[in-house]
């Protein structure tokens, strides 16, 4: 347990740093540079999708290597490159590199880190160890977004204030780094033997996984960046300073129940947990399309909270427990890669859907797009017993 804290506590310090800038992102963006909607969308697809591609690889390199430690360190590493990126871009495409410079980070660390918390877990308790860890990474997300509340509000807008916050949030980041100093790795002994190339293995992935790894891309595809729910707040009338209050409601909603739907999904199974935040996804996204109250976006963020504890860490329980053994980090780096592939046309096709019909359509179609994946989940998703080994 003392291992998944400490990963706990390096998502929780850079998270801390990453929220301190990411939902000032779009209003930076807009603000500063004037960007439309829609470039907001081309800047978050690239980035996403971009780094994605490292995460499928990432997690080849981690079973065959069995090297996970130094790996995460360098992607975490490069969430510290990010925020002097940031400080020195002059433009939106300053901005994109920043952005891709981040995400390549999280493309190298996420499959490294989610490997060593499946290691770390005690039988039976899968979904409660992810459910620790991402409990933490979303509580230093809130905190992050507290933070970049409370500076925002006390320095005032202007391109000024954003770069005060980015520096600062270079200290968490710092920190993150140095819980490495803390985790123990866990090898397993492997058998000297020439490993097969991952084609040749894909006849050991059984059918549920390979069905749900397509039901994720579909979801996906009406899932886009985050940066979109903030920028609904603002045209719904909410500045700058509460639109970020907003966000932090949210990633504090997630984090408080990550834990609970983590040890749920240990008892019920996966699929109830993950069809269930398929559904409040959906009636989410519905209520952004029409929401015009103020208390309504509110009681929205919060429930898309729930949504992520329903599904973040339930999801990688999931892949973890369904996959080959000696594919998990393949497995688990593809399900990354598949889901950041898919932003690019979704922020995309969300962006421009946005610009020349107004927000209704866009959340409409995501809101759509949900209840559709939730079917073949529903009807077709039964998860196998024990997986082939290689």
């Amino acid at each position: 347990m003392t291992n998944i804290i400490m990963l706990g506590l390096v998502s929780f310090f850079m998270d801390l740093s990453a929220e301190m800038v990411y939902p000032l992102i779009p209003l930076y963006l807009s603000a500063v540079f004037g960007s439309t909607p829609a470039l907001v969308g081309v800047v978050e697809g690239i980035a996403e999708s971009t780094a994605s591609l490292l995460k499928v690889f990432s997690g080849y390199l981690t079973d065959k290597y069995q090297r996970k430690k130094p790996l995460a360190f360098l992607g975490y590493a490069a969430g510290l490159v990010y925020k002097v990126a940031l400080l020195l871009s002059s433009s939106w495409t300053g901005v994109l590199a920043a952005r891709v410079t981040d995400r390549l980070g999280k493309g190298i660390r996420t499959t490294p880190r989610d490997v060593m918390v499946s290691d770390s877990a005690e039988e039976g308790n899968l979904g409660g160890a992810f459910g620790v860890h991402k409990a933490l990474d979303m509580l230093g997300a809130a905190l992050g977004i507290l933070l970049a509340y409370l500076l925002l509000r006390g320095l005032g807008g202007g391109s000024g204030a954003y770069r005060r916050i980015f520096l600062l949030s270079m200290v968490p980041a710092a920190l993150s780094l140095m819980m490495f100093l803390f985790i123990k790795e866990k090898r397993v002994a492997r058998e000297a033997k020439k490993r097969e190339r991952f084609w040749k293995q894909a006849r050991l992935l059984d059918r549920p996984l390979k069905l749900y790894l397509l039901i994720a891309l579909l979801f996906t595809l009406g899932n886009s960046s985050n940066t979109f729910l903030l920028l609904r707040a603002r045209a719904a009338g909410f500045d700058d300073v509460n639109v970020i209050l907003l966000y932090f409601l949210y990633n504090l909603s997630a984090s408080l129940l990550a834990i609970p739907f983590g040890r749920l999904s240990d008892r019920v199974g996966r699929k109830a947990l993950l069809l269930g935040g398929y559904l409040v996804f959906s009636l989410v996204y519905f209520g952004f399309a029409f929401a015009k109250e103020a208390w309504l976006l509110v009681a929205l963020f919060a429930l898309y909270g729930l949504y992520t504890a329903m599904t973040a860490g339930v999801e990688r329980a999931l892949i973890a427990e369904i996959s080959p053994p000696a594919l998990k980090g393949t497995m688990l780096g593809l399900h990354a890669t598949l889901v950041g592939v898919a932003l690019l046309p979704a922020s995309l096709v969300f962006g421009l859907l946005w610009t020349s019909f107004g927000p209704q359509v866009p959340f409409v179609f995501g809101a759509s797009l949900a209840l559709l994946s939730a079917l073949p989940l529903l009807m077709f998703f039964k998860p196998a017993g024990k997986p082939a080994q290689p």
